[in-house]
Order: C-alpha cells, then structure tokens, then sequence
C-alpha cells in the first residue's frame, strides 16, 4: 500500500545512499561479503524504507553462512544484548531504532523466527505495510504451519486486498489452532471481498462473458502454480505460432544463461517471455536467480520491482473494466482507489531509484514528478518538473504536471501560467491533456471574475468534446452571468 510516512531524504543522501550500494554490490562481487554487508547496512539506515537495500542485505547475509539456515554457531546467545536493545527499541515505540537492532541480529542469523516477526511489527509501526509483508514472506517457508507467521501475514493480505491469500492462511491458523474463534469466521468474511476484487461477476451477472482481462485474473494463481514452461526442445518450425515456439527461445535462452551467467541481458530476455506467458512467478524466479552471478544488476534488480506492480495493475485493468458498467458501484470505486495508490507508490519507487542512477534520464525524471503530485510530495514534484521542463521531449506534459502542483498548493496564478503554456506547447496528440488544460483555465478564470476568457476557452472545448465533464452547463451558467 502507497503510505506517505515514508522518510523525506535529501538529494545529498540518496547519492550517498546509492553510492553505498553500488560499492557494497562491487565488494560482494570480489568476494568481500563482511564489507559489502556494512555498506548494506549503511544504506539501509540511511534509507529505511528503500526495500532494495534490505533486500540485498538479506540474500548477503545468507550468503555469508551458505544458506545452512542456522545461521552463526551459538547465534543466539551472541546476540542476546542485541535483543535486549531490540525489546526496548520496541517498548519506547522507537521503530526505526528496532529495525537496525533486527538487522544485528539477522547479521549472526537471518532466520531467526522470532526477530522476522519483531522486523514486521516495527514496519507496521511505522505504517510500511509492503515492509512488513516482505519481511514475513521471507520467513514462511521454513514455518509454513506456524499460526505466529501465518495470522500476520493473513491479516496484511487482507489490508491490501489479496483475499484468496488471506484465506488460506486463515485455514491454516485454524487448523493450528481449531479453537481460534477469528481463523473461524475469516473464512466466510472474506468470500464476498475475494469476487469482488477479483471481478468475479459472471457467477451472478446473466449473458455476460468474462473479459479477457478478467480471465487473466482469475486463473493468475494458477498460472504461477503451474510453474514454468517445459524446456524441452521441440521440433517447431518457422510457421508455427509463437506460443508453440517459445519452448525452445526459452531453452536457448537457458543455455545462454549456463554459459554465461554473469550476462544480465539472458536473465532479462528469458523472465520477458515468462512475463508475455502470465507467468510471473517464474520471471521472478528467473531474475532473482540472476541476482547473484551479475552482481545484483541495477537493470534486474528494476525489473523486479515493476513485476512486483504487475498484478495490481492487472487487478486495475479488471476493476476499471467493471466500472464502465458500474460506474456508481461504492466497493469498486473503492478497490480502484486502493490499487492506484499502491501502484502509484511502487512505481515511485521504481523511478526514484532510475533517477538516482542515473540523473540526466529526463524520462525516468518526468514520471517520478507525476507520481510526487500524486502522492502529495509537491514541493519535490515541482522541483523534478521544474528541472526537466525545457527538455522538448517533456516541455508541453512538464508544464502541464507543474499547473496541476500549483493548483493544488491553491497558487492560482502560477497555475494558471503554466496551464497556458501547455496549451501552446503540448503536442496536437495529446488530446486528453490539452482538453484537461482547457477546462482548468476556462473554470479558473470564471472564477477570478474572467468571464470573456472563460466562455471563449470554453467554448474552443465544447466544439471539441461537448460532453467533457460539465462543460455544456457551466457554458450555460457563465453566458448567463456575462449577459447580466
């Protein structure tokens, strides 16, 4: 879930903090793992919230004990002090302090139980939801009947809307615990939430075929469980379709990955043809494999995370779809909202981190300024616009974006300069905005009192797009008062 209590960093320390990684990943790749984790760490204080970081700490450190899943001889009475100092970081409510103190523990042995559901406790405290999830998803295989993991981990499925999950654990609580009056009647709760987050109508609605969209929701989980394709070769020829010729791309691809391992590019090519085959868990499997041998790539390291955001934008594409039949229906209109603002905020992520790397990529820049106004950020998305507008890729939406930031810090003024501007600069194409323009000029100036300019703009939009939001009656409204 997008929340916005995320840590405000200044430029000076995601540079450090990017830097830092960028050296812990070349010492790693030496072989150097104890330095490489204290730049990891470094990073990870720096920059809390920045699940990279953390990410990469993590398979480090195990790593560093060869996956025993022990961890250090005696590990945990050599931490004991650092549990001390945990178990009061927790009790003063100093979450952040309790993450460094986890991350000591985890540095002797990064599967400890007990310090997994601590980390996830201080994320929710903190109000990182998508922290909390990660931390336990780490831990689950090794207890995967453990009510202690799996009730957390049920009750944050619920929050962002993953219901069939959230069931599942919740049968697994019960059978753990059969006397567990909320496994008990989690269940049946929800039963109702799962159809509608998943568009499941076509069980009530009559003559109505499932859209295409909608059947890529529905079978997703068993599209990962299926696991995949087989990578056998087979004996297609040039004419076949392209579904019956991925087999053997994909076994090319994975030769290419044996015999040269530390090549990004295979790692990147093989996960795409998962990812056009809907199995995304696979293209993670793929990348996460690739992790490792290429130094934890910069390039799939990003494209984890957008695959990270895929089926939320799935699970948008379906809900969007039963709007347009629904458009007043309060539960969907609620879904939509809750996944635009989680992928809102994962795809900030992603391209705050593609700014970081690389600062002269005015298109990563441009879309991390959008995704600012969106969240609110708007002082940070003015800045990012204002640094980008004279590019002549990005001038005409640059400005337009920057209207909208003003506008919503209630400047009328400046809004109303650089909505002007991107009308004059926004490229005959992009219909949408030069329409979205039109109408905030045209509102904005009948209400500073501009009635002349504000019926003669309005009119330019209503000969374009008459039913364009409400513009036909406020035509109406300003050539009555302009008459009077």
């Amino acid at each position: 879930m997008a929340n916005p209590s995320f840590p405000k960093l200044t430029p000076e320390q995601r540079r450090a903090a990017s830097g830092q990684y960028d050296r812990a990943n070349e010492v790693i790749k030496a072989g150097d793992l104890e330095y490489g984790l204290q730049l990891l760490l470094e990073c990870c204080t720096i920059d809390p919230a920045n699940l990279i970081y953390r990410q990469t700490l993590r398979q480090t450190q195990r790593t560093l004990y060869d996956n025993n899943k022990t961890g250090q001889t005696l590990a945990y009475l050599r931490s004991f002090f650092t549990r001390l100092r945990l178990q009061r970081a927790m009790m003063n409510g100093e979450y952040r302090d309790a993450l460094i103190e986890c991350e000591y523990v985890f540095m002797r042995n990064p599967w400890d139980l007990a310090t997994h559901l601590t980390m996830a406790q201080a994320f929710e405290g903190l109000g990182w939801p998508d922290h909390a999830l990660w931390t336990l998803e780490q831990i689950r295989p090794l207890h995967p009947e453990d009510a202690s993991v799996n009730r957390p981990l049920a009750r944050l499925y619920e929050k962002r809307g993953n219901f069939n999950q959230a069931i599942a654990l919740w049968e697994l609580v019960r059978r753990a615990e059969p006397d567990d009056l909320e496994a008990q009647r989690k269940g049946m709760d929800l039963a109702a939430s799962a159809t509608i987050a998943k568009g499941r109508y076509e069980e009530v609605l009559q003559d109505e075929a499932p859209s295409p969209a909608a059947e890529t929701a529905i079978d997703h989980a068993a599209l990962e469980k299926s696991g995949p394709p087989s990578h056998d070769d087979t004996d297609a020829s040039k004419g076949e379709p392209e579904a019956e010729r991925q087999p053997r791309e994909v076994t090319i691809l994975l030769d290419k990955i044996k015999a040269h391992p530390k090549n990004a590019n295979h790692y990147l090519q093989l996960a795409y043809y998962y990812k056009k085959a809907e199995q995304i868990e696979s293209a993670k499997q793929v990348l996460q494999q690739g992790l490792g041998p290429t130094g934890n790539s910069f390039d799939i390291t990003q494209e984890l995370l957008d695959l990270d955001i895929e089926p939320f934008r799935i699970d948008l594409a379906i809900t969007e779809e039963r709007l347009r039949k629904k458009p007043d229906d309060e539960n969907l209109l609620a879904i939509r909202a809750r996944l635009m603002k989680e992928i809102n905020s994962r795809e900030l992520d992603y391209y705050r981190r593609r700014s970081d790397r690389y600062p002269t990529d005015s298109s990563a820049r441009f879309e991390m300024g959008i995704r600012l106004l969106r969240v609110g950020q708007l002082d940070e998305a003015i800045t990012e616009l204002q640094a980008i507008r004279n590019d002549p890729k990005h001038h005409g939406k640059a400005v337009f974006y920057l209207g909208m930031c003003f506008q919503a810090r209630k400047n009328w003024r400046l809004a109303q300069r650089n909505f002007e501007e991107a009308l004059q600069q926004l490229p005959a194409n992009e219909v949408a905005l030069r329409k979205e323009a039109m109408y905030i000029l045209a509102a904005g100036y009948a209400e500073t009192g501009e009635l002349d300019r504000a019926i003669d703009l309005g009119v330019e939009l209503a000969n374009l797009d008459y039913n364009f939001k409400n513009i036909g009656s406020l035509l109406d409204e300003w050539q009555a008062k302009a008459a009077k």
